[in-house]
């Protein structure tokens, strides 16, 4: 049986990224600290935040609270709308905040460069394919080992695949993924690329109609896992790495109590099919359309 707690993916720098994450979005003031600190201390290796989540400090006391060496540590963090014409800027704010040299992972957040002066306005003189070119700077300092993105779909890696300025093809597409936004082409399109797929959200968020799913349910019943558990499962044996958010200790530890857990074949392909269909992140608050439905 399956050791996923110890298993990595290895992306197309040669880096190796730990299927199983801590994710730290929504998570509340004086909560991220405990969750990350706990989380190491039960045994996790890779922790995801964002400057826009305002929690890099609190990840970084926790990281250090846990006593685990740094360089035991996949580290992911990702750069704001607000901040595509200062990515300089964006790492080294990250960097101070998280009290580290550098980062493993650093993700353009979202594929919109919005006008830090208007939310509501898109830059009238710049695009994700500019930042992109900016961003492929950073490992060259070594501030960043490796850089991806996220929330692209596959029109706009396509536009940013295709670009000229283009050198670097992103090691990671962080994308939200569960079985009622399974998004096939898109994860077949990413690993045709060379592209390592993370799902965020893998749990459908708290209090998502999955949960209450009768097909997980009964699956939950017959393997005598947690909710929680078997869908991480599914993500892992679909090929993902995945993030599953948690501030509670106890959820934290049992989210990692994945080694030894294989779900049967044709249950993986029974959540795959499930017919509903809800996203947890919109692109209703973006300036500009991100999501266009072809990724199914």
């Amino acid at each position: 049986m399956t050791e996923w707690t110890k298993k990595t993916a290895t992306l197309n720098t040669g880096a190796k990224i730990p299927l199983v994450g801590l994710g730290t979005w929504q998570s509340g003031p004086n909560e991220v600290k405990h969750a990350v600190e706990a989380a190491l201390r039960a045994g996790y290796r890779h922790i995801d935040t964002a400057l826009a989540y305002g929690n890099e400090s609190e990840v970084g006391e926790g990281i250090k609270a846990s006593g685990v060496p740094r360089e035991e540590i996949w580290i992911t963090t990702k750069l704001d709308n607000p901040w595509h014409k200062r990515v300089e800027e964006g790492i080294e704010s990250s960097l101070k905040s998280l009290g580290v040299d550098y980062v493993d992972l650093y993700l353009m957040h979202w594929p919109s460069s919005t006008d830090p002066t208007d939310l509501k306005k898109h830059y009238p003189d710049w695009d994700f394919v500019k930042t992109w070119a900016e961003m492929q700077k950073i490992p060259a300092t070594g501030r960043a080992k490796n850089i991806g993105v996220s929330n692209f779909g596959i029109k706009n890696l396509e536009i940013l695949l295709n670009a000229p300025t283009t050198t670097i093809v992103p090691a990671v597409n962080q994308i939200e993924l569960h079985p009622n936004n399974p998004s096939p082409k898109l994860v077949a399109y990413n690993t045709s690329k060379g592209i390592h797929s993370t799902g965020y959200s893998c749990l459908g968020s708290t209090g998502s109609p999955l949960h209450k799913d009768p097909v997980l349910q009964e699956i939950v019943q017959k393997t005598g896992r947690t909710s929680s558990q078997v869908l991480l499962n599914w993500g892992l044996q679909n090929g993902w790495s995945v993030i599953p958010k948690s501030v509670t200790p106890a959820r934290i530890v049992a989210n990692f109590d994945l080694d030894g857990f294989d779900l049967e074949k044709g249950d993986v392909e029974r959540l795959s099919g499930l017919k509903d269909r809800f996203k947890v992140c919109g692109d209703s608050w973006l300036p500009v359309k991100v999501f266009f439905g072809d990724d199914e």
